[in-house]
């Protein structure tokens, strides 16, 4: 993220507003095209597809579609990343499936997963329903995101205690495991949040050890 060739554009940031979507669309054309045509390599990710008005992003279609250049720029050496909670139930109910039957997760096939992502993606409201991008078979990939089951979680745990200097200590990893809330109910197999609250609740656990504050987050002055 630290390239001036990487770009993050946030549906709900930088699109707020439904009835500017041909305004954005335009500006959004011009603004990939000056990039491009500075530098031939960019990769753009666009964040909360699923927050995206429909329509919008088929402002993209002609720098996806199989063109060798168009008005002397050539487009295919850029990435899109589109990233979308569409269809997250139905990965975790296949996810869970598997997991039921005493199959590893690391078993479900590409498959399986293009196949859901594509039909939600496609017919749930958002930023790719009913998408040309979609209907052209534009988008090369459909990546999921699995529900992060508790050994992930420590693991993120650990890697953020290793980035922040703390010596690894088994005993916070497990106390800030189970901080974390889980589902369902009945297994309580997957963290609600993934790792998104590790970082802070890592900060916490390991203040209150030092001393630094105490169970109600009040520091010591």
């Amino acid at each position: 993220m630290d390239s001036k060739h990487v770009h993050l554009i946030i549906a709900t940031l930088h699109f707020p507003h439904k009835s500017h979507i041909a305004t954005y669309a335009d500006q959004l054309r011009d603004w990939i095209r000056s990039n491009v045509t500075r530098c031939s390599t960019q990769l753009f990710i666009f964040d909360e597809m699923d927050k995206m008005h429909p329509g919008l992003i088929d402002a993209l279609k002609p720098f996806l579609e199989h063109y060798n250049e168009i008005s002397g720029v050539d487009y295919r050496k850029n990435i899109f990343l589109f990233l979308s909670n569409s269809g997250g139930n139905d990965i975790t109910t296949r996810t869970y499936e598997y997991w039921n039957d005493g199959k590893k997760r690391e078993d479900i096939t590409p498959k399986e997963m293009d196949e859901i992502l594509h039909v939600n993606a496609f017919n749930e409201e958002g930023g790719l329903w009913h998408s040309s991008l979609i209907e052209r078979h534009l988008i090369d990939y459909f990546v999921p995101f699995l529900p992060m089951e508790r050994s992930h979680v420590m693991k993120c745990i650990e890697d953020d205690m290793v980035s922040k200097g703390h010596p690894v200590d088994q005993a916070i990893i497990k106390t800030v495991a189970d901080e974390l809330q889980y589902f369902p109910k009945d297994t309580k197999l997957y963290a609600k949040a993934g790792c998104k609250r590790i970082s802070q609740k890592v900060d916490l656990i390991i203040g209150e050890k030092n001393g630094y504050y105490d169970a109600q987050d009040k520091w010591e002055l």
